[in-house]
């Protein structure tokens, strides 16, 4: 017999998150496909326009992919002249990565359409509750970061 406290209880807080990535990420990838990106290249891409010149290892964290992945992500990116590479100033051994202005211009395209889904998330909540849930997501973030 099925326990029935077990059966009445909520989903997890930890299933929650993942459903709205995952959904959330499904929805991402369909509005950037006509770009011929990814919703990966895509937020990778948003990351270098918030802090451009970062390290691929910089990059690979903020943009949630191991360094592994973002070998392949920066190749791709920047065959496609999204972004570009060069020397660190400061430490010559290392390679920074840049948006270009084609990078720029593709943000520039998806902008509208991406302000749409976040407004369509939260669409049930009133300003004072978005920002609320924008509180708690940097609040659960940072404890376990």
């Amino acid at each position: 017999m099925l326990d029935t406290q077990a059966a009445k209880a909520p989903p997890s807080l930890l299933y929650m998150v993942k459903q709205v990535e995952l959904v959330v990420r499904s929805h991402l990838d369909e509005l950037v496909k006509p770009s011929g990106i990814t919703a990966l290249q895509y937020t990778a891409l948003t990351v270098l326009q918030r802090h451009d010149g970062l390290s691929a290892a910089q990059l690979a964290r903020d943009s949630f992919v191991t360094a592994q992945s973002i070998a392949d992500l920066v190749r791709s990116l920047e065959s496609r002249g999204l972004i570009r590479r060069e020397r660190n100033p400061r430490n010559r051994r290392e390679l920074l990565i840049l948006l270009t202005d084609a990078g720029r211009e593709l943000l520039a395209g998806h902008e509208e359409s991406v302000r749409e889904l976040e407004e369509r998330m939260v669409r049930d909540l009133t300003a004072h509750q978005a920002e609320q849930f924008r509180q708690a997501l940097t609040k659960a973030w940072h404890a376990l970061s």
